[in-house]
């Protein structure tokens, strides 16, 4: 093809662009050659010349045709270069939201920055099994290629994943180690998949943190290599770490953080068990707070902080190493917090001994606090002669402090990745591994330095690695394919990679640098500028002399030299290492130990550091050769790399580019210049220039014979050879042959000329379009040339008419007008006249009104101003008369003033007289008077208080009254004597005051008095309330519980008969999951049975067989028949006689020993505690004894009141007893009802409250008892103190009472509770003259004990209930323990087996329950069972006598006879019996079921060894042998369980004994005796029913052996369709001519080739289903079981075809959809001519029949979006979202689906509830039913063939 060919007018091409780095354009003129000018046209309609270089005539970048874009393997585009990669990437991930591309042996992976639902088990499921080209690109895809890749080549795998920080590594390398562990699960338990995935959060806690570009950007890097097995089962896992980022522990940038360890551990500071690390808020730490982010949105660091430790248990890092690991990471924390002081020299430094944040890094670490504060401002200097200890500047010391932080957090790092590696590390053998390498790609910054230097030269390596990878594939296709190849030439970075590690590169010289003792970054950049000035890949800046640039494969990178030398040596001071060494802690201690041997290859270094650190010590160690030298940094990472590029190369490789879109983290922005940096640098346009360089576009025969079709002729069609076809249209269409090879299966074509061809194609589509389009064309102008000229003379004839009427009507309106014009005129001059004259009076009117209102406000003014001068005048009248009136006010007080004065003057001459004082003394006598009055009023109204302070108060009344007798006879005496006066006064002061006094004390007690009363009635009152509250509390919760249980019995009602379908399918979809599981289980024991057999057999020690497998004995078989086992003692010696290995076969005896022993157990708890009680009782009463011998008679008394009072209590305590019940019984019904853990613990709640109120309530009765007792001696205590205050209280008053002895006992606990008062009276005789109040004490003193005693009573009974409540609450404790731990064991399982477990663990607590019910109903039946075995063995033993006595008659005869008769036997009817000798039962077995073939019963009666089975029971039921019954029927299921084991995939075989299990359990159903089964019998099918045995229990044996028969039909039977459907259903023409096949890259599909041995059409499909329904007819299964069978089978076709459709961009088109709904009715059609369209297959169809409309529906206006909405209801808006993003056009004249489109029909959706699922579980399987089927045939009517060799058996 020539220049011109190519650009040619209409032709798409890229040129650059400085915003978008492409841009798109197209020609507009045909291109000639020597042009200098190209005219484009752009996207924006602008007109462009573009210049074109002459002498490199380098023209612009061809675009791709429309049809090729967004394929998911970059190498299917027919022009590869970048703008086309760039393009394709971002149509893609814009438009289509694929994040990832195929780019040959690349998966290229574009972060979205949102969550995907892509990652589910669903979808690896999907991907697992499928080669790597049949479906979209995906992580999954990768992991499936290397998986199988070591599995069927026997050689180790690697992932490499490599991209810049913040693409997305981490979390590809962490989806990728998931479903290695998801697919390749371990075959033990030791669940070490599990701890794989656990051990990426504790990496990413201590090896992640959040940068610029990267929220959780891994500062490492890290190789995990993952075990497999010979069976490709994961054994174990190792890690290897590189280059951790040492300097982030003690310096980060602006919005950086730290590591996420310590955030997390600061946020969990509150809790308990860290406040021993003193640790606070990230802001209080130095080394985290630098970059001013402490925390990231949408990260909860508490609660990451919680799955790491639970990974560390995960792992077994015991609890003990945790808490030193955290204390190790606090301790860091801490010592960047420490304050060093520098001293005035500056050249010295001191640390404050009382500086907190040492004392906590001490303690912490477990090391001596002086010695740490002398080494951090220390540092030891050591010659040959002795030993300096020199200070350090503050610089200096600072710098330690950070290496030392440094040091200790990489040692940790070390430890746990080395107990990480322990945890994963597996003693088995280890087949292969695949490696997954999660490194950092290549980075470039405006400073680089030692850390970027390392990264960079690691991706050379790996990038050398993946070129001379890449370059092989390409031979070895080029000679698979038999094509003769030249070497293609690709870029080598060897010499780049020569310039860093080779000798006397950077690395070297650097390192000897870093040994000169004064070596500097200067120095070391000099010598690189002598050294490598000369070479390619090395220049020196122009504007630096401590800078050199590097030419990377990927750009060029400028580094500055310093710190280089620093970071290589990564010095630590050896006195603080020694400090650390001699920890307490013995962790700490090993963290620091010298490791004599350590491997390069898993050390992990600091970014720009190493786990292996040079500790510099001051003395000069002995000269050693250079190999024993502590190496550097820099040997150590290039040792390591160098190990792992070996690992790489014995390794298969697989490659994921991950690309960073945008640098602000925004969802699904494309930044294209970010973009292609990224990919430049990370290889991927290299992997396309290499194949550039070859042949790109590879095709078969078939593919290209179906696309280009249309440009052979029609002569060239007659040949059946394909390719002599495509060889001839080639040479015909292409003239250059270098431009294609003609391979072996393939086609080669160098780049462009498959759009060359295209270009071809769409020109001859083009050409027959515009012939179409020609003839259309003219014929509907015709057609439209006619239809107009008829419509033209209608439309004239009716035009002139109609101009005609139009004049008439225009000569009529005229002469109209005018007649309106003259009366319109008329009419408008006489209005305008009327308006002139209206305006006129109006005026005037308003004129004549202005005059009159201006006269009448003038005389309102001066009648205002009038009045004004009235009201003024009078105002100056009446002030002039208030002054007046002032003045004569003023005299008058004047002269009053006088007057008062001069008689103040005599007033107080007066009051210096006697007569005034004798006056004030008869008042002071009316005052006291008066006080003493009110005194004795007090006295009465507080008398019934105390008589205590009555008395106190009348004795001084008296006295006060003696005295002021006294006083009145002195003052009449001595009226002038003064001195007797003033000692009057003294005296009446005196008695004043202890009259205060006596009140102070009577307030004293009425106060306290008051108090008390009050505070007893408040408390009274509160509990009386509290207990009606709660009492209330009841009765609203008891009938809450009775509403409740009658609505939901209502709603339960409605609703029952809508539910009790599903509900019914979904028990026995889990139950039937169950025997599925159980199946599955039981098969796993008998591979390690066989397993074991084999391991016995071969010499040496052996171990002794197991009995019996665990797993056998969660079966249900009822082995021992429960007519003879009614209890556990039967059970017991049931077992012993048959021996363990039959006796783990019976379930329910298992069960039953266990509930036995459990129940024993409980007894012997509950008699231990009874015994306790009774020994507490027994010293108890001992010390009753010992203590009441000194108590008097009054016994009887005390009796007679506590029998008395007991009675009441007890119906008090029955009636709450009886409440309580009600409460539990409602609780329970509530508990059944609801059935759901959380209502039992809300009942148990509700148990606890009632009894609390109980409790309650007993309280409140001491309370009452109490607060009686003490209003009795309060009561006493008044009494006591009144009468001790009488006047004659020293007189002994003698009473019957007054000498009895008071108990000091009684005495105190009748004063318990009161406040003690002051009396200390010792007799009790002065309380009442005749004894009455003491005999009154002494009763209620008797009462009081008879209510303790009764309170005892029924505390002690009280205390009983609470023992056995407690009892059933640590009952029920230990149950929901149980239930917590098997939780906590099941949250560590996946989501199915949580779902399974649960359902068997429900299943187990039903067992129970039926157990204990099957208990109960044996105890009934055993007597009767008895009784009727002993009847029929008496009639037995009387038919034997009978029998014996008539053969000793025929005997006699036979004597008495001389001669030989012969006699003839007379022949019985065959009852339908079958008899055979017990030892017959193995061959029985073996010719019945082990060695039966269903061949040799071809012809004879379907489903016959079912009946010859049955007709042995009935022979063993009817002689009532039920051990042979037991026997028959575990040998028949246990031949069943191995032949179906040794033909797992035999079709034949499965159905055939499904039908006969089925049979049998039907004839069991159909003879059983019950009459729900026997209402189709004949009654000579009634006469075969069973007499002795209830075979109930094996009928559900049966039933569950059918389910796991049925279960594995439907796994044969799909895993012989799933090969075909993806190929039939999708892929195959059904309907010819209709698909047209796209391009294809380097990912080939492994079904695309039609006429390989993979290919299936529909007819295969229909084919199998035929044989399979044919082999179920012929061998009699039921018609309903098959009906589901292929029910099962068409769903699994709609999920694997739907799921495949959903994962593959090339089959979502226009044409796939019609060849589905083809294929679809034609399955359709199948079924109904088998009669199988009522068993609900072809509504599975439903998704698949949508996803096919979708794909034929028109996708453009909203119409069509609310079409599609209602049409595809059978498909989540997901799937229908993502059919339409993987719509793909097949030619040039259809249309992508837009985004808008797109955008429309989600938001029409997003009302629906879809689930979040977007794949079928294809493996899902509907719960079978076995409908009752009984037979028609008569077990007399069966005759047994000879071929089945059954001569044995006898028939009866």
């Amino acid at each position: 093809m020539s220049v011109s060919e190519l650009y040619s007018q209409f032709t798409r091409v890229w040129i650059p662009d400085p915003d978008e780095v492409w841009r798109s354009a197209e020609i507009v003129k045909d291109y000639k050659d020597g042009e200098k000018v190209l005219h484009l046209k752009l996207e924006d309609e602008t007109i462009q010349e573009y210049p074109i270089d002459l002498n490199s005539n380098q023209l612009p970048f061809l675009r791709n045709p429309d049809i090729l874009v967004g394929e998911n393997d970059l190498t299917a585009l027919s022009y590869l270069h970048e703008p086309a990669v760039l393009h394709n990437l971002k149509v893609r991930f814009l438009e289509s939201n694929h994040i990832y591309t195929y780019c040959g042996i690349v998966l290229v992976a574009i972060n979205p920055y949102e969550q995907l639902p892509i990652y589910g088990q669903d979808v690896i499921y999907a991907y697992s099994g499928q080669n790597m080209g049949d479906i979209d690109p995906h992580i999954f895809a990768v992991a499936e290629e290397a998986y199988k890749q070591m599995a069927r080549d026997e050689k180790n795998q690697s992932i490499i994943v490599s991209g810049e920080s913040g693409a997305g590594k981490t979390v590809s390398a962490k989806y990728a180690m998931r479903y290695f562990a998801t697919v390749g699960g371990s075959a033990s338990e030791t669940n070490i998949e599990e701890k794989v995935l656990a051990s990426s959060p504790i990496m990413e806690a201590i090896g992640n943190a959040k940068t610029t570009r990267n929220d959780n950007s891994s500062r490492f890097g890290k190789y995990i290599q993952i075990g497999f097995d010979k069976k490709h089962h994961i054994i174990g896992a190792n890690m290897r770490t590189y280059l951790l980022e040492k300097s982030r522990v003690v310096f980060q940038a602006d919005e950086e953080r730290n590591y996420h360890i310590f955030y997390q551990l600061c946020a969990a500071a509150s809790l308990p068990e860290f406040k021993e690390l003193a640790l606070t808020c990230a802001e209080d730490f130095f080394y985290v707070s630098q970059g001013r982010e402490t925390s990231i949105d949408g990260v909860d660091d508490a609660e990451d902080f919680e799955k790491t430790r639970q990974a560390f248990t995960l792992l077994g890092v015991r609890e003990s190493h945790q808490i030193s690991i955290f204390k190790i990471i606090a301790s860091i924390l801490h010592l960047g917090n420490v304050e060093i002081q520098a001293e005035r020299d500056g050249e010295s430094c001191s640390i404050s001994p009382e500086d907190e944040h040492l004392r906590n890094f001490c303690t912490l670490l477990g090391v001596e606090h002086n010695q740490m504060q002398h080494w951090l401002c220390h540092r030891k200097l050591v010659t040959t002669s002795e030993t300096y200890v020199k200070t350090m500047s503050l610089q200096q010391v600072v710098n330690a402090r950070n290496a030392l932080a440094k040091h200790i957090y990489a040692q940790l790092f070390n430890w746990i990745v080395g107990h990480v590696n322990k945890a994963l590390h597996t003693n088995l053998k280890q087949h292969s591994f695949i490696g997954v390498l999660d490194i950092y790609g290549f980075e470039t910054f405006e400073v680089n330095s030692f850390e970027q230097f390392c990264i960079n030269y690691a991706n050379e390596k790996l990038q050398q690695q993946f070129n001379w990878h890449v370059f092989k594939l390409e031979q070895e296709e080029y000679m698979k394919e038999q094509i003769p190849w030249t070497l293609i030439d690709f870029y080598d970075n060897q010499p780049c990679i020569d310039l860093i590690e080779a000798k006397l590169g950077i690395l070297d010289l650097l390192d000897e640098e870093c040994k000169v003792p004064k070596g500097t970054d200067q120095n070391w950049a000099q010598k690189l500028y002598d050294r490598h000035s000369s070479s390619q890949h090395f220049q020196k800046p122009r504007m630096s002399n401590i800078s050199f640039i590097v030419l990377h494969f990927a750009d060029k990178v400028e580094y500055h030299s310093d710190g280089f030398l620093e970071k290589n040596r990564d010095t630590v001071y050896e006195e603080q290492i020694n400090i650390l060494k001699a920890s307490k802690f013995p962790l700490v201690a090993d963290l620091f130990q010298d490791d004599k041997e350590t491997v390069p290859a898993t050390s992990s270094s600091g970014k720009g550091t190493s786990s292996k650190i040079n500790v510099r010590s001051a003395r000069p160690p002995i000269k050693a050769a250079n190999k024993e030298h502590k190496k550097t940094v820099g040997h150590q990472f290039r040792t390591s790399l160098n190990l792992l590029m070996e690992t790489l190369n014995a390794t298969t490789p697989h490659y994921v580019r991950c690309i960073k879109p945008n640098d602000e983290k925004l969802p699904f922005h494309f930044d294209p210049k970010r973009a292609v940096q990224q990919l430049r640098a990370c290889g991927v346009l290299e992997t396309i220039r290499i194949s550039a360089a070859g042949y790109p576009s590879r095709w078969t025969y078939h593919d290209f014979f179906n696309r280009y079709r249309v440009l052979i002729k029609k002569r060239e069609l007659s040949n059946t050879d394909k390719k002599v076809i495509c060889k001839n249209v080639l040479e015909s269409l292409i003239k250059d042959p270098d431009a294609f090879q003609f391979g072996r299966t393939k086609i080669f074509f160098r780049a462009g000329q498959v759009a060359y061809l295209e270009k071809l194609r769409a020109d001859k589509v083009r050409a027959a379009t515009i012939m179409i389009q020609k003839t259309v064309r003219g014929w509907l102008q015709k057609v439209k040339y006619r239809r107009l000229r008829g419509a033209t003379l209608t439309l004239q004839r009716h035009t002139r008419g109609y101009l005609a009427r139009r004049l008439a009507e225009h000569l009529r309106k005229t002469k109209a007008a005018i007649v309106i014009q003259k009366q319109y005129r008329m009419q408008m001059v006489r209005q305008a006249y009327k308006r002139i004259y209206r305006a006129t009076v109006t005026i005037q009117a308003f004129t004549r009104g202005m005059f009159v209102r201006r006269a009448y406000r003038q005389i309102l003014l001066e009648h205002k101003v009038t009045k004004i001068q009235k009201h003024a005048r009078g105002w100056m009248a009446r002030r002039r008369f208030l002054q007046f009136r002032r003045a004569a006010i003023v005299i008058q007080c004047a002269f009053r003033r006088l007057k008062a004065k001069r008689e103040l003057k005599a007033l107080k001459i007066e009051a210096r007289s006697a007569e005034h004082l004798k006056r004030l003394n008869v008042g002071m006598e009316n005052k006291v008077v008066q006080l003493q009055r009110k005194i004795d009023d007090q006295n009465k109204e507080f008398k019934s208080l105390t008589e205590q302070l009555s008395t106190v108060t009348s004795a001084h009344n008296m006295e006060v009254e003696k005295l002021k007798k006294e006083l009145i006879k002195y003052q009449q005496s001595q009226d002038g004597d003064d001195s007797q006066r003033l000692s009057l006064q003294e005296e009446i002061e005196s008695l004043r005051a202890e009259l205060q006094k006596a009140h102070s004390e009577r307030k004293i007690l009425e106060d306290i008095h008051s108090q008390e009363k009050d505070e007893l009635t408040k408390r009274v009152l509160d509990l009386e309330q509290e207990n009606a509250l709660l009492k209330d509390e009841k009765e609203m919760l008891n009938n809450q519980i009775l509403c409740q249980s009658k609505d939901e019995f209502a709603k339960n009602s409605v609703k029952e008969n809508l539910l009790m379908k599903k509900e019914l399918e979904e028990e026995r979809s889990r139950y039937q999951n169950l025997v599925k599981e159980y199946s599955r289980l039981e098969q796993s024991y008998d591979n390690l049975r066989d397993e074991m057999t084999i391991i016995r057999q071969t010499p040496g020690h052996r171990r002794n067989p197991s009995n019996q497998s665990s797993l056998e004995s969660d079966s249900n078989y009822p082995s021992v028949s429960t007519s003879e086992i009614g209890d556990t003692e039967d059970a017991i010696q049931q077992v012993e006689e048959m021996g363990l290995e039959k006796a783990a076969m019976d379930m329910s005896v298992f069960l039953k020993l266990q509930k036995r022993v459990r129940e024993l157990e409980q007894e012997r708890k509950k008699l231990q505690t009874q015994l306790e009680k009774k020994e507490q009782q027994e010293s108890k009463k001992v010390q009753v004894v010992e203590t009441n011998n000194g108590i008097d008679a009054d016994q009887d008394a005390d009796l007679a009141y506590n029998s008395l009072k007991r009675q009441e209590l007890e119906s008090e305590n029955k009636k709450l007893k009886n409440e309580l019940n009600e409460l539990r019984k409602a609780v329970a019904d509530q508990a059944t009802q609801n059935n759901s853990t959380h209502d039992a613990q809300d009942s148990y709640t509700l148990l606890l409250n009632q009894l609390k109120s109980a409790n309650e309530e007993l309280e409140v009765r001491k309370e009452e008892v109490l607060i009686l007792r003490t209003q009795i001696v309060s009561a006493d205590q008044r009494k006591h103190a009144g009468r001790s205050m009488e006047p004659n209280i020293n007189a002994r008053t003698s009473w019957p009472n007054s000498e009895k002895h008071v108990d000091q006992e009684d005495a105190i606990e009748a004063y318990h509770g009161v406040c003690q008062t002051n009396s200390k009276t010792e007799d009790w005789g002065y309380l009442n003259e005749d004894g009455e109040l003491g005999l009154a004490y002494q009763g209620l003193k008797q009462v009081a004990r008879l209510l303790e005693a009764q309170l005892q009573a029924q505390s002690r009974e009280h205390e009983e209930e609470m023992e056995s409540l407690r009892s059933q609450i640590e009952t029920l404790k230990e149950e929901m323990d149980k239930q917590q731990q098997t939780f906590c064991q099941t949250l560590l399982l996946s989501p199915e087996a949580q779902v399974e477990f649960g359902v068997q663990q429900e299943i187990s607590r039903l067992t129970n329950e039926n157990l204990d019910l099957k208990e109960l109903v044996e105890k009934l039946e055993k007597n009767e069972k008895k009784l009727k075995k002993q009847l029929k063995i008496y009639m037995k033993k009387v038919q034997d006598l009978e029998a014996a006595q008539a053969l000793a008659q025929s005997e006699r005869k036979r004597n008495e006879l001389t001669r030989q008769v012969t006699v003839q036997r007379k022949e019985k009817d065959f009852q339908g019996m079958l008899e055979y000798y017990k030892e017959d039962e193995p061959l029985l077995i073996r010719n019945l079921v082990t060695d039966l073939k269903p061949q040799t019963l071809s012809g004879t009666v379907p489903c016959l060894p079912a009946y010859i089975l049955y007709m042995c029971i009935r022979h063993a039921d009817y002689v009532n042998d039920d051990l042979k019954v037991h026997s028959l029927l575990t040998s028949t299921i246990n031949g069943i369980k191995k032949v179906l084991k040794k033909h797992n995939e035999d079709f034949e075989m499965t159905s055939f004994w499904l039908s006969n299990t089925c049979r049998l359990l039907h004839c069991l159903k159909q003879y059983s005796g019950d009459e729900g089964f026997m209402t189709q019998n004949t009654p000579k099918q009634n006469e075969h029913c069973l007499k002795n045995f209830d075979l109930t229990e094996y009928r559900q044996v049966l039933s569950d052996l059918s389910i796991q028969i049925y279960q594995q039909l439907i796994k044969i039977a799909e895993g012989m369709l799933q090969p075909m459907i993806v190929s039939a259903m999708l892929e195959n023409e059904s309907i010819q001519g209709l698909s047209g096949v796209k391009p294809t890259g380097y990912r080939k599909r492994s079904s695309s080739m039609v006429d390989g041995e993979n290919s299936y059409s529909l007819d295969a499909i229909i084919r199998q289903m035929n044989s399979f329904h044919s082999v179920m007819c012929d061998q009699g299964l039921d018609p309903e079981i098959i009906q589901q069978v292929f029910k099962q089978l068409f769903y699994m076709i709609n999920a694997v075809a739907l799921n495949n459709l959903l994962l593959r961009k090339d089959v979502c088109s226009w044409s796939t959809g019609m060849q589905l709904r083809y294929n679809i009715s034609q399955l359709e059609e199948w079924l109904r001519g088998k009669n199988l369209h009522q068993s609900g297959a072809a509504e599975t169809m439903e998704p698949l029949i949508h996803a096919a409309q979708l794909l034929q529906l028109k996708k453009k206006t909203p119409e069509d979006a609310e079409a599609i909405c209602t049409l595809c209801t059978s498909l989540s808006t997901q799937q229908i979202v993502k059919i339409l993003n993987l719509y793909t056009p097949l030619n040039e004249f259809e249309e992508r689906v837009t985004v808008a489109f797109i955008r429309t029909i989600q938001a029409q959706l997003q009302d629906r509830n879809d689930p979040q699922q977007l794949l079928l579980d294809f493996k899902h399987m509907f719960p079978v039913l076995f409908p009752f089927n009984p037979s028609s045939l008569t077990m007399d009517s069966i005759h047994i063939p000879a071929a089945l060799n059954l001569e044995f058996l006898n028939e009866v």
